[in-house]
């Protein structure tokens, strides 16, 4: 897997450990968007020295194939994330799938930049790693992602209660998904 990818606007690429103050900057950057869709954060999440061990890990799961983050820029500001795109829990075997998980700076919601990155994200899951489902999971309250989705391709299954354990609670999901194209 190349560790760059290039859209008409954006690029896309595998961070390592040294990133780890880029990748600080853009959660402190977006702490209160984030948090209300995300897991309690453990005391330490906004250091150098937790990112960079996220980084590492993060790095060696994505040599193994079984997840991959992208992490967005502008590619007229290389140097400032703007988003992640997230392929985890990577299924082999009469599977073939995966999960999507993404997150973008508010600033640049509504401007085409995570449908752009997600259309390149699951390209290459679907064409070079030659996947044939991925699957997102989405709180049914969050509509812009859920348009998003949608506007995707990607199907809605169902709901699955009390699915995640998100900010002290335990919160319904709807599940959507999306096939490989023949």
């Amino acid at each position: 897997m190349d560790m760059k990818y290039e859209t008409p606007r954006l690029i896309l690429r595998i961070l390592r450990a040294e990133d780890a103050d880029m990748v600080l900057q853009f959660y402190q950057n977006n702490k209160d968007i984030f948090e209300k869709y995300e897991p309690e954060r453990p005391a330490n999440f906004y250091t150098t020295a937790y990112q960079r061990a996220t980084l590492m890990c993060e790095y060696n799961l994505t040599i193994r194939l079984s997840s991959v983050r992208f992490y967005v820029f502008e590619k007229s500001q290389p140097d400032t994330i703007i988003g992640t795109v997230c392929f985890r829990s990577i299924t082999r075997s009469i599977y073939q799938s995966c999960e999507i998980g993404y997150k973008f700076d508010e600033c640049y919601w509504h401007k085409g930049y995570a449908r752009e990155a997600l259309s390149m994200g699951i390209s290459i899951m679907f064409q070079d790693q030659k996947l044939h489902r991925i699957v997102a999971n989405v709180m049914p309250d969050n509509a812009p992602s859920i348009r998003l989705l949608e506007t995707l391709g990607f199907a809605q299954e169902g709901r699955a209660h009390a699915f995640a354990f998100i900010q002290g609670h335990w919160c319904d999901h709807l599940r959507f998904s999306l096939i490989a194209p023949e």
